[in-house]
C-alpha cells in the first residue's frame, strides 16, 4: 500500500475516465453555457399556452427536453470534473455556476405543472391521444396528474424552484468539509509504514489482521470527527429543517411520505422493511456472537466487524485482475452484457484509482447520449472488485435504459438502480464460491457474503430507521443536538448488533459521516434492492436464458413506468415483506453453512 496518496497528473491516463466524450475541453462547455444561458428563457414564452393545442404542448415539452439535456451535460461535465480533484477552485466555479443556472433553469419552468393541472383531466388526457409526439410524454403527464393535490400555484412553484440553490447549501457544505478539508491522523500499520487514514483506506484499515491496527484506525478516525461533531450536527440539522419545510408547502403528512411519493412507492414499504428487519434482528446477533468466537476474542468491538473471520486467506486483487474476475463472473448475463463489460472496462468509462482530494467512494454517472461513467477509489481487495461489479451495474443499467427509451423516460429512480448494482454482486458471489479452491476460501467467501448482508440489509436499515428517527423528531419540534443524534445511534447499534458486542462510543459519530442522509430517504434502497436483487440473481441461475431476458427488459424500462410495477413485471412484489424475508432466509443458510465449516 502507497504511504502517501498521489497527485491526480501521477495517475496513468489509462486508469482516467474520459470527461473529453462529453467535452472536449473547458471552451466547448462555456460555449455551451452561454447558449443554454440565453436559451433557457424561451421556455416561459409557452407560459399560459400549453392547454390551447396539443401541438403547443408538444413543442414545449420537446423543447425542454432537448435544453434538459444540455443542461445535463453542463451539470454533469463540470461536477465530474470537480471530484476529479475537490481543492481546484476552477472545476469549483463551473460546478457553482452550473448549480446556479439549474436554479434558474427550474424556475423558468415552475409554470409548468400548475399550468398543466389547469387543464381538465379528461382534455389532456385526449391531447395524449390525438397527438403522437405526446406518447412518450403519458407516463410522465400522468404521473402530474396524480401529483395534483401536492403541486402549487405558479407563484408558488416559481419561488420554490428559486429556493433550490440555497436548500442545497448543507449538503455542499457537508461536501466540502468532508472530502476537501477534512484531514485524517497517520497511523502506523502491521509491517511499521506509516499509513495516512483517508476515506478510500478506511474499510481496508479496518479488515487488517492485526487488532491495533484495527483499532488505531477506527479510533483516530472517529476522533476527527468528534472534532467537528458540532458543525456536522448543525449540517443534518439544517437538512432535516429544509426538508420539513418542503413536505409542509407541498401538503405531505412529513417528508418520508414526501420523498417515496416521487416514485409512489407506498409509505408501507418503508415500514414494512424497518419492522421485518427488526423481527430478524436475532440473526445478526448470532453472526456478531460467531465472529466474536471465531476470532477468539473476550471482547468484540466495532472495529472487529470487517476484518475475515477466516485465516490463512490473503486476497490481492489488482485492477485488471479484478475486471477478469467481474467478467467471468456475470458471465450468467449474456454475452451482449458482457460485451458491454469490456466496452466499459477499456474504453474510458472508469476513473479507478485514489488521488489527493478526489471525492471520495464510488458512484455511476453519466449524460443520456453518452456513455456512462464510474467514479472509483480503488483498494486492491475484495470489497473493492465487488464494488467494481456494482457501480457496473448501476452504468450497463443506465445504457440498456438510454438506448430503449427516450429522453423523457430514460432515468430510472433509486428504487430499482439498487438492484441492478446488487444482482451483479449477488451473481459475482456465486462465482466465487463455485471455484473456490478449498473450503477455507469458501468459508472465507461466505464470510464476505455474510458481511455484505450485514452492510447492506441490515446497516443500510439501521440508517433508515436513523432518518425516520431524526426527521420524525425534527417534525415534532424537539432539538437534535450532538449529543442527542449520538445517543440515538448509539441505542441503534446497541439494537441491531446485540448483546455481545461492545458498542464503542466513537462509533456514535458515524451519523456525521454518511453523505446518503444529504439525500433524505435514499438509503432504504439497497437494502430493499438487496433483498430483490436475491429473487433476480436466483432465478437468472436457475432458469436461464427466459430469466435473463426478462432481466434485461427491467434494466430496459427506465422511468417508463413506476418502480415498484418494473419489479412486479420482473417477478418481485416489494409491496409484500416476502422478498425482504426471502432474503433474510438466505442470510440463515449461509451463517449456518459459515458455521458448520468453521466449527
Amino acid at each position: 500500500m502507497q504511504t502517501q496518496i498521489p497527485k491526480r497528473e501521477e495517475i496513468p491516463q489509462a486508469s482516467k475516465w474520459c470527461i473529453k466524450d462529453i467535452y472536449g475541453n473547458d471552451q466547448l462547455w462555456e460555449a455551451d453555457f452561454n447558449d443554454l444561458s440565453e436559451s433557457y428563457t424561451k421556455l416561459k414564452d409557452y407560459a399560459g399556452t400549453l392547454g390551447s393545442s396539443s401541438d403547443r404542448l408538444a413543442d414545449y415539452l420537446i423543447l425542454k427536453d432537448e435544453l434538459s439535456l444540455l443542461l445535463e451535460k453542463l451539470y454533469v461535465y463540470a461536477n465530474q470534473k470537480s471530484h476529479e480533484n475537490l481543492a481546484d477552485n476552477g472545476y469549483q466555479d463551473l460546478a457553482a455556476r452550473i448549480s446556479s443556472l439549474s436554479t434558474l433553469f427550474l424556475a423558468a419552468i415552475a409554470f409548468e405543472e400548475p399550468e398543466l393541472l389547469q387543464i381538465p383531466d379528461k382534455q389532456l388526457l385526449n391531447f395524449i391521444k390525438e397527438n403522437e409526439q405526446l406518447t412518450r410524454y403519458e407516463h410522465y403527464l400522468k404521473d402530474i396528474l396524480r401529483k395534483k393535490s401536492h403541486t402549487l400555484s405558479k407563484e408558488q412553484e416559481e419561488l420554490i424552484a428559486s429556493a433550490n440553490d440555497m436548500a442545497g447549501a448543507a449538503s455542499n457544505i457537508f461536501a466540502m468539509l468532508n472530502n476537501a478539508d477534512i484531514k485524517f491522523p497517520v497511523i502506523t500499520d502491521d509491517q511499521g509504514n506509516h499509513i495516512e487514514i483517508t476515506h478510500g483506506r478506511f474499510v481496508s484499515l479496518l479488515e487488517n489482521k492485526d487488532r491495533r491496527v484495527r483499532k488505531d484506525t477506527f479510533e483516530a478516525f472517529y476522533k476527527t470527527y468528534n472534532g467537528y461533531r458540532n458543525t456536522f450536527a448543525a449540517m443534518y440539522c439544517a437538512n432535516l429543517k429544509k426538508d420539513l419545510f418542503y413536505s409542509k408547502a407541498r401538503h405531505y403528512p412529513s417528508s418520508l411520505a414526501m420523498h417515496l411519493d416521487t416514485n409512489n412507492v407506498p409509505v408501507k414499504v418503508y415500514n414494512q422493511l424497518i419492522n421485518t428487519v427488526r423481527e430478524h434482528l436475532p440473526l445478526m446477533h448470532q453472526y456478531v456472537a460467531l465472529r466474536k468466537q471465531l476470532l477468539h476474542l473476550n471482547e468484540i468491538h466495532m472495529y472487529d466487524l470487517y476484518t475475515p473471520i477466516v485465516k490463512g486467506i490473503q486476497m490481492d486483487i489488482p485492477f485488471e485482475n479484478a475486471k477478469d474476475i467481474v467478467l467471468k463472473g456475470l458471465s450468467p448475463l449474456g454475452e451482449d452484457y458482457q460485451a458491454l463489460l469490456k466496452k466499459g472496462f477499456d474504453g474510458g468509462w472508469i476513473d479507478v484509482y485514489e488521488n489527493q482530494n478526489k471525492r471520495s467512494g464510488a458512484y455511476s454517472w453519466g449524460v443520456y447520449g453518452v456513455h456512462p461513467y464510474v467514479l472509483l477509489n480503488y483498494q486492491n481487495n475484495l470489497d473493492n472488485t465487488f464494488t467494481l461489479a456494482h457501480e457496473m451495474g448501476h452504468a450497463l443499467h443506465s445504457y440498456y435504459s438510454n438506448h430503449s427509451q427516450d429522453y423523457v423516460n430514460s432515468s430510472y429512480s433509486i428504487f430499482v438502480a439498487e438492484v441492478a448494482s446488487i444482482c451483479n454482486e449477488s451473481l459475482l458471489t456465486n462465482h466465487l464460491l463455485n471455484t473456490a479452491a478449498s473450503d477455507n476460501e469458501k468459508a472465507y467467501l461466505l464470510d464476505h457474503y455474510l458481511n455484505s448482508f450485514r452492510g447492506t440489509l441490515f446497516r443500510q436499515t439501521m440508517f433508515a430507521e436513523f432518518e425516520k428517527i431524526t426527521h420524525q423528531m425534527t417534525a415534532d419540534g424537539q432539538s437534535l443536538t450532538a449529543d442527542v443524534l449520538c445517543d440515538i445511534y448509539h441505542q441503534l447499534n446497541r439494537d441491531y448488533y446485540g448483546p455481545d458486542i461492545i458498542i464503542d462510543y466513537e462509533i456514535d459519530i458515524e451519523w456525521a459521516r454518511i453523505p446518503h442522509f444529504y439525500t433524505p430517504f435514499y438509503v432504504y434502497q439497497y437494502a430493499t434492492g438487496f433483498s430483490a436483487a436475491a429473487a433476480l440473481s436466483g432465478r437468472i441461475l436457475e432458469d436461464g436464458a427466459e430469466s435473463v431476458a426478462t432481466y434485461k427488459k427491467f434494466l430496459s424500462g427506465g422511468s417508463s413506468k413506476y418502480p415498484i410495477d418494473l419489479l412486479k413485471e420482473a417477478g418481485v412484489d416489494m409491496t409484500t415483506d416476502e422478498p425482504v424475508k426471502e432474503a433474510l432466509e438466505i442470510f440463515s443458510h449461509v451463517l449456518r453453512q459459515t458455521t458448520e465449516l468453521l466449527l
